[in-house]
């Protein structure tokens, strides 16, 4: 049974800056957006409940531009903010990817690395990172990835139309 309903994930794309947004579907935990004003396209997700405290409304996404070029960019909102050259830590199945990052955000070090995390998280059940927060204690955010795999499809030729 899907955790995110409609409002849920409505409320959490309004945390991500952008004027007007198209549903491109929902797909169990995630769900994938176009913004025709940038263009942009992104699958997107909020971690598991949590009563920990936060900072911030977490979420990961996965974004498209392709005005830029840009195809499979990661981006992590923490949910707190993070400490000064410390790691941040994403692991996947097996694989461990150190993040970089700043504030309360985190990306992947490259295309390379944003390819290598979009590979891993299509075959794996969940994902979580962690990191130090400003007081200096550790934390971490889990995302279940069903759904992942097909909201970032419909990111992905959400943007390949003509026109986007």
């Amino acid at each position: 049974m899907p955790r995110f309903t409609m409002p849920a994930l409505f409320l959490l794309v309004l945390a991500v800056p952008a004027t007007a947004r198209d549903s491109l579907g929902i797909y169990s935990d995630w769900g994938a957006f176009r913004d025709p004003s940038v263009p942009r396209c992104y699958a997107i997700a909020q971690p598991t409940p949590s009563s920990r405290q936060r900072d911030y409304q977490p979420f990961a996404s996965i974004g498209t531009w392709p005005r830029r070029n840009i195809r499979g960019q990661v981006h992590l909102r923490l949910s707190r903010k993070m400490a000064q050259n410390r790691p941040i830590v994403l692991r996947i199945g097996s694989r461990s990817f150190e993040l970089i990052g700043g504030g309360g955000d985190a990306w992947a070090q490259g295309k390379a690395m944003d390819a290598a995390i979009v590979a891993a998280m299509r075959s794996a059940r969940s994902m979580t990172v962690s990191a130090t927060d400003a007081r200096g204690r550790r934390f971490f955010d889990t995302y279940d990835l069903d759904g992942a795999a097909t909201a970032m499809d419909a990111a992905t030729v959400g943007c390949a139309r003509p026109g986007r």
